[in-house]
């Protein structure tokens, strides 16, 4: 990167963990090189850090640790630049966190490269992926990530769920369609001490779900899991966990491609010798299937699927068995398709925005990270080294002059005060955090939080909550 000192202002439009990354790294490249830099977060919801907030079960021990350090993060750098060139820059945060305002709506995209020299988009995926198989639209067939948003609390979604289905499909093999079929699966009495909302608390306690069915279309040796993720799964209290012998013809874990698989498959190997009958639920996985209609006239019925199998390449095929299994739901976890952001390039067939390392198609200042850059796959170490490509790109472009100056000097935030948008902001978030953990420590089953769910709320809260360093 770059020696040579920098004055930048630059916008990030999404909150995540994308975003809040390729923030720190910019901040301490500039600093590096003795310059300046100003960055303005912005953020559709009231709160930050995207999906780990609103796209990861809440009985992930882990998700404490990843948004501590997403806090860190955004504290890294409390104090502004004084440069005279950032108007306001002097009382205002290095990163500043913008919540509650939609690029595209609150502000365009066109106003954001009128007030900075840059532009990074990171607005992640938050959508299903398209299944398309007959009956996909009947009621009862959901996305998984309609589900997810709802056990986080998502503002933006119902805040109830029908879960009067005794026997559900979940169709996917990540750990977005483990989260789903474990939080289906468990019994509510034990995420009582986790973070979900109390909306979906009693939802779940007045769930008639007895039966989770999670299918794959590869074999055991395939699977896209996290040991973690699945050994959560065997777990569970007063829950079976079935596996059919079949689908494990010819599986050798000790010829796994690597150490995680081979653990993953002995885990898989272990439950199928153990006991089973005695519990109130059950998991079933289902590999080597592929899934063909969902059946019905007024709601899920059932779901009808191929048997597959690999020809001599390794190639998956499809045969002729069918196989039918009667369940009322259908949750398709078949991945994330991006959020695009109005007047930005965006690939329709991907679901990307169309970039080179980061730096968008044809559209000088404007970068893309995450999700949105490369599309909805990859762990979040993936994240932070896609945020690296993409910054030593923007630090390269601004070292070699390309970037135009902004054109307008004032702070972004007098505009969104003019056109009356309720923004949030990091101190705001602080309040809003505080209140959460306040609301965990009364609580009847001490939590480590409860999560406001209704956006009024969380603005409310964040605008005019106090929060005391």
């Amino acid at each position: 990167m770059s020696s040579s000192p920098l004055a930048l202002r630059v916008a990030i439009v999404g909150a995540g963990p994308a975003g809040i990354y390729a923030g720190n790294l910019l901040a301490t490249a500039v600093a590096e090189t003795g310059g300046r830099v100003a960055i303005d977060l912005f953020e559709s919801l009231p709160a930050p850090y995207g999906l780990i907030r609103y796209g990861v079960a809440p009985d992930h021990p882990r998700i404490k640790g990843i948004v501590n350090s997403l806090h860190e993060m955004l504290d890294a750098f409390p104090a502004a630049p004084d440069d005279a060139s950032d108007a306001g820059a002097a009382d205002r945060r290095t990163i500043r966190f913008l919540g509650n305002v939609e690029v595209g709506r609150d502000i365009s995209l066109s106003e954001l490269h009128e007030r900075y020299h840059a532009v990074i988009l990171a607005t992640g995926a938050i959508r299903d992926a398209e299944l398309r198989i007959p009956g996909v639209d009947l009621p009862g067939s959901y996305g998984a990530a309609d589900f997810v948003s709802w056990f986080d609390g998502h503002p933006d979604v119902a805040r109830t769920w029908p879960l009067d289905a005794s026997s559900v499909a979940v169709i996917g093999n990540g750990n977005v369609a483990l989260d789903v079929a474990r939080v289906l699966a468990k019994h509510a009495v034990d995420l009582r001490t986790t973070e979900v909302p109390d909306n979906v608390l009693a939802g779940l306690e007045s769930s008639s779900v007895t039966d989770v069915h999670v299918f794959g279309r590869r074999g055991p040796a395939d699977i896209k899991f996290t040991p973690i993720e699945l050994r959560e799964l065997g777990e569970l209290s007063d829950v079976d966990i079935v596996l059919d012998d079949e689908d494990f013809e010819g599986v050798d874990p000790a010829a796994a491609g690597t150490n995680q698989l081979k653990v993953m498959l002995r885990t898989l190997g272990s439950w199928r010798d153990r006991p089973r009958g005695a519990a109130s639920r059950r998991l079933h996985l289902h590999f080597w299937h592929a899934p063909l209609e969902i059946v019905g006239d007024e709601g899920v019925e059932s779901i009808r699927f191929a048997r597959t199998t690999t020809d001599a390449a390794g190639a998956l095929v499809q045969t002729d068995e069918v196989r039918e299994y009667a369940v009322q739901a259908v949750y398709r976890a078949v991945g994330y398709y991006g959020t695009r952001v109005v007047d930005a390039p965006f690939d329709e067939a991907r679901g990307v925005v169309p970039n080179e390392a980061g730096r968008v198609d044809g559209e000088s200042g404007l970068y893309a990270t995450g999700w949105i850059k490369r599309g909805p796959v990859g762990l979040i170490g993936h994240t932070k080294s896609d945020a690296l490509e993409t910054i030593t790109n923007l630090v390269a472009d601004a070292s070699a002059g390309v970037l135009a100056a902004p054109t307008i000097d004032d702070d972004v935030t007098e505009l969104l005060e003019e056109r009356e948008t309720a923004y949030t902001t990091w101190d705001g978030w602080l309040a809003l955090d505080a209140h959460e953990r306040h609301l965990g420590e009364t609580h009847a089953h001490q939590r480590e939080r409860v999560k406001v769910v209704p956006r009024d709320e969380q603005v409310a809260l964040s605008r005019d909550g106090v929060f005391v360093r």
